[in-house]
């Protein structure tokens, strides 16, 4: 190969592991809650209970329950409109 081919290759990006899960959803807030700065070191949590995790259920809930609601209408009123054009 040339000097010209050498030159003109890419370099190879490297990835680094961070040593968070795919749900790690840590950073995701709520639409209407303030976001907090990261803080260079977070104390290690102690595992959650049962009543942190239904907590964190049920204000998911909350925060979607409209969203879904208007999700139905739409889909509602477009099979209406089919079953109408159909007869």
């Amino acid at each position: 190969m040339s000097k010209k081919n050498k030159e003109k290759k890419k370099e190879k990006v490297v990835y680094y592991d961070d040593n968070s899960t795919i749900s790690d959803m840590s950073e995701v807030h709520g639409a209407f809650s303030p976001i907090i700065p990261n803080k260079k070191q977070k104390a290690p949590k102690a595992p959650s209970r049962f009543s942190d995790k239904m907590g964190t259920f049920f204000s998911a809930m909350k925060m979607m329950f409209i969203p879904m609601l208007i999700c139905l209408a739409l889909v509602c009123a477009f099979f209406g409109i089919l079953y109408l054009l159909a007869t």
